[in-house]
């Protein structure tokens, strides 16, 4: 069973880096939750390339979830080291998940936090990081990852809330979006509240500081 999961594991990921990934476990779980909770099922998705999905937003959401984005293997220990210690102060629990972990969680996981899920989502994110590379990794997840309550990516919540490609969003556009992604579905990118817009001018003043390898743009 362990060579069964590791061979099938390993085709997956070599498959999904070259082909689109249209849905997740999230989703179906989201679409479950809604059912249940007798609420119309909504899924808006639609895969873009990264080339069409506009740079600000690559920008936003490395300075919102993941500013070592390029330099780490996957998993930042200085800021899980940060986190650590904070909560060992007795400060508000923070999450430390990189945005390649967060993709590997989005794409071959579920919601959790046991030993198992987190020790399969270590074995993943190495994976990706090593057949997909950084590129990739940020097309995914820009792709795949929850923007609103049955929103998944950026071309979905561009046009859900923007009225408009994801191509063409703003500066201003993306960093409200990338403000909403620690609750997607409280927080609301056309519609932000004092903290999100207090989030965005943080995330502004960043975006002009963060690095961001060629990902494919021309």
């Amino acid at each position: 069973m362990l060579l069964f999961f590791f061979l099938f594991s390993v085709l997956a990921v070599v498959v999904l880096k070259f082909v689109p990934v249209y849905y997740t476990p999230l989703m179906f779980i989201r679409m479950y939750e809604q059912k249940k909770d007798g609420k119309k099922v909504k899924l808006e998705h639609k895969w873009v390339p990264l080339q069409e999905i506009a740079h600000p937003l690559v920008q936003a959401v490395v300075a919102s979830e993941d500013n070592r984005f390029l330099i780490h293997q996957g998993f930042d220990f200085e800021q899980i080291g940060k986190a650590r210690d904070e909560a060992e102060a007795g400060k508000r629990v923070r999450g430390a998940s990189t945005i390649s972990q967060q993709t590997a969680k989005n794409v071959f996981l579920w919601p959790g936090k046991t030993y198992i899920r987190k020790g399969m989502e270590v074995y993943f994110t190495l994976l990706i990081e090593w057949v997909w590379g950084k590129e990739r990794i940020m097309e995914v997840y820009l792709n795949s990852i929850e923007m609103g309550e049955g929103i998944y990516g950026a071309e979905a919540v561009a046009q859900a809330h923007f009225g408009k490609q994801a191509s063409r969003l703003t500066r201003s556009e993306a960093a409200l979006i990338a403000a909403s992604l620690p609750n997607p579905r409280r927080f609301h990118s056309a519609r932000p509240s004092p903290y999100m817009l207090r989030r965005q001018a943080q995330l502004l003043s960043l975006m002009n500081k963060i690095e961001t390898v060629d990902m494919g743009y021309k």
